[in-house]
């Protein structure tokens, strides 16, 4: 059985995406800040970990994950808590409600996204929010232009709305790409978030096995995923900070730290994080610095002294 995993970690993600929408708006853009930054919700970074765990490590549980029914419909909470793990606790007697709570909650604790992002749950009386372990936020794009285009595309269908008899024409849509980001998804990895509820229903901690899952999809599930849509974007560099056991340290977000320079190789300058890591007080609550990266496609500068460097890809 594996280790419980207690250390503390804080890193970046930086997802490329060249000629591509790494992640819509409900008109089909790439999502823009106000001031025309573009930027990806933490909802598609964690989509991407739970479909790559999910078809990479089918003995996994992954319960907040869109099914369908046989007769091609979504499952709803509860058919998909039958789906996943099993029928729902009955229990009799004075603290049912209790019991069904806890029961409930070591269930879900055997899933690794719930153990990993948490997750709320409201089904038969039990209402339950889980403060999960991993926390990551919106994705920023740190390359220097934010070029948003669009182009349209043919149907080779007519189409039947047209009350025109000969009509001869196929429908018409648009498509909108990115024509380059770099985006900087930054995250923390706090195992304490669970003790209490673990404690109070005899559920599973996070492991060691859990982290190198998470580490797998936090630098190998975007480029997993592979849509027409998101073609052209991929994983390209994960920064992983791991505190030891007793530390009390806490790090300021990655996200803005992260310099993508408009140059040839689109290096990308991480010279700002390493002056933080390298403070005497940081350095000595530091186990260890890693990056993941492709050295053929990745340009990277200003790095920490103590990191080890892994391929992105194993």
């Amino acid at each position: 059985m594996s280790n419980q995993f207690k250390n503390r970690v804080f890193g970046c993600v930086i997802v490329k995406s060249i000629n591509s929408n790494y992640n819509a708006d409900f008109t089909h853009q790439p999502r823009t800040l106000p001031d025309g930054t573009v930027y990806a919700t933490d909802k598609v970074l964690k989509y991407s970990i739970r479909n790559f765990i999910k078809k990479t490590y089918p003995g996994e549980k992954v319960f907040y994950f869109k099914s369908l029914t046989d007769e091609m419909q979504p499952r709803d909470l509860g058919e998909t808590y039958i789906n996943v793990i099993g029928d729902f606790p009955k229990n009799d007697g004075k603290d049912k409600d209790s019991k069904n709570r806890k029961e409930v909650l070591k269930n879900l604790l055997t899933c690794i996204d719930v153990r990993l992002f948490g997750g709320t749950f409201a089904e038969k009386g039990v209402n339950l929010s889980i403060h999960g372990t991993s926390q990551i936020t919106h994705g920023i794009n740190r390359f220097p232009e934010n070029a948003i285009y669009s182009e349209q595309i043919a149907s080779p269908f007519r189409n039947a709305n047209d009350k025109s008899a000969d009509s001869m024409q196929t429908t018409l849509g648009t498509q909108f790409k990115l024509r380059e980001g770099h985006y900087v998804h930054h995250f923390s990895v706090n195992p304490q978030n669970l003790d209490d509820l673990v404690t109070i229903s005899g559920g599973s901690p996070l492991n060691d096995e859990d982290v190198e899952k998470l580490k797998a999809g936090l630098s190998r599930g975007v480029t997993f995923y592979d849509s027409s849509a998101k073609a052209g974007t991929e994983n390209e560099l994960l920064l992983w900070v791991q505190l030891k056991p007793d530390s009390k340290l806490v790090l300021p977000s990655f996200a803005e730290l992260v310099s993508v320079n408009d140059d040839v190789q689109r290096t990308i300058d991480l010279s700002k994080i390493t002056e933080i890591l390298e403070r005497p007080h940081v350095a000595d609550a530091i186990e260890s610095i890693e990056i993941r990266y492709d050295k053929t496609a990745t340009t990277i500068i200003g790095v920490p002294k103590t990191v080890i460097f892994n391929e992105i890809h194993q």
